[in-house]
């Protein structure tokens, strides 16, 4: 989904030569899955991290075309909306100093971002929803110059047949709003994980990807105000499930899913094909079958919480990744890789234990257990195999496990102290980005502006946000 397209608007015949492609291509990526035909190298992390532009004052920024010329990187590029930036890592094997390599590269685009920002008078934010954005900054004169949003726009709003997309959350002060575009996912920014699988640990791992998302979003929550508003403690899940809507009868395209991977990750794919309507009937003339672009393209517009993605390694070779998509963007840049390092580390440990997860937590657990801990947090109430437990306590005995698992996969000791003792001290402190922006509301009151500055000025200290004073 993140390939420019050239048209806007597609007649009928499009549709037609875009479903007959996708049709043939997704019958060949069966077969790749019945044959085993995908790299085996797997045990590669890679990521995408989303940030905002603020000004001085730390109200957003429409600033990416110019920011984006500026830097001139190509692991930079547009988000949805013009006050956001998208920031890209190269894929790293999962042995070694593996977080402090990921954490060298992160943190050199990041001070090449911060460096142009400054040039043009603004400062950049990694946080899940920006205390200051406004319904009224989310239209379509602030979204990117990239023709396939607005394509992605018009096709949204035909399925609704013009009916506004509708948000409303009832947790906390609640919020009841209509809006008349797309826009509104540009409010939810992310931190996104991948981990490119083995073929024969893909099932495990997905199943494994989908249980740990109730202790992510947990442990790394910091989305808890929107429009003013006090709401779930990663607010970004229900606005980002509502703002991508393509209407009430149809199959949700921003989900946590139907059910566990059973024989093959195939399935995911199946489900795109047969369950969702063509969004972007972007023909890609020239483009081999076995290049699976209509596939692809079609995959990148149904936006579940864990997702598959078929890829290529660098010789060709087509690969599996898992894309992991709960966990919200900051509080820092090294917050950001601790998450992905616990992340790691627990998904390995649970793939790794006799009885599959998958065999002790039900679907509809797991999904409950997100949405239980997207609204509460740490404090969540979660349902694991041994019975009902806190997010807290269950970090408690998952980071144990994870600690072990990734000395298994020879990451020195020290890489996965460091790492993994920054979530643990989060978990223990209780401090999590949500939380910290709660104490200081609470203590400095709802000046938004204010909340925003301070949260940047703290961020680029560097210090890990369970260490922020209020």
């Amino acid at each position: 989904m993140g390939d420019e397209i050239r048209e806007r608007h597609f007649d009928a015949e499009a549709f037609r030569r875009f479903r007959r492609s996708l049709d043939a291509e997704t019958e060949l990526v069966g077969e790749l899955f019945e044959r085993g035909g995908f790299s085996r190298r797997g045990d590669m992390a890679g990521f995408e991290l989303e940030a905002w532009i603020v000004d001085a004052d730390g109200q957003p920024d429409p600033q990416n075309p110019r920011l984006l010329e500026a830097i001139g990187s190509p692991l930079v590029v547009p988000e949805l909306a013009q006050y956001n930036v998208e920031l890209n890592g190269s894929p790293t094997a999962l042995r070694g100093k593996v977080f402090s390599r990921l954490e060298d590269e992160l943190a050199d685009t990041w001070e090449l971002c911060r460096r142009g920002a400054a040039e043009l008078g603004c400062r950049l934010a990694i946080i899940g929803i920006l205390p200051t954005i406004r319904p009224e900054m989310l239209h379509s004169e602030h979204m990117s110059h990239v023709v396939r949003y607005r394509a992605l726009n018009d096709r949204i709003l035909a399925l609704r047949d013009g009916a506004p997309l509708h948000i409303r959350i009832t947790t906390g002060d609640g919020l009841d709003l209509s809006h008349d575009d797309v826009m509104l996912e540009a409010a939810a920014t992310s931190f996104q994980i991948h981990l490119q699988c083995r073929p024969e640990r893909a099932v495990r791992d997905f199943n494994a990807a989908l249980a740990l998302s109730a202790p992510m979003v947990a442990l790394a929550a910091n989305s808890p105000f929107l429009f003013g508003r006090s709401l779930w403690e990663e607010t970004r899940i229900p606005l980002f499930e509502h703002a991508v809507s393509s209407g009430p009868r149809a199959p949700a395209r921003v989900t946590f899913g139907t059910g566990y991977a059973r024989e093959s990750l195939f399935e995911l794919f199946v489900e795109n094909q047969r369950d969702h309507a063509v969004l972007l009937p972007f023909v890609q003339e020239g483009e081999a079958p076995h290049k699976f672009a209509h596939v692809r393209f079609q995959n990148g517009t149904v936006w579940r919480w864990n997702r598959p993605l078929l890829g290529f390694d660098y010789d060709g070779v087509p690969h599996l990744r898992i894309e992991h998509r709960v966990v919200p963007a900051g509080p820092t840049i090294h917050d950001c890789v601790a998450n992905a390092a616990a992340y790691f580390g627990m998904l390995r440990g649970l793939v790794e234990l006799d009885d599959p997860i998958e065999n002790r937590i039900d679907f509809e657990t797991a999904r409950d257990n997100f949405y239980e801990a997207a609204k509460h947090g740490l404090g969540a109430r979660l349902r694991w195999s041994d019975g009902e437990i806190s997010a807290r306590d269950l970090l408690g005995e998952l980071l144990p496990l994870a600690a072990s698992a990734l000395g298994r996969l020879g990451i020195p000791e020290p890489e996965v102290s460091r790492y993994l003792g920054t979530v643990r001290a989060r978990v223990e402190s209780g401090q999590t980005g949500a939380r910290w922006q709660r104490a200081w509301v609470e203590k400095h009151g709802d000046d938004w502006a204010a909340l925003t500055r301070a949260y940047v000025d703290a961020q680029e200290t560097g210090e890990p946000v369970h260490t922020w004073p209020v």
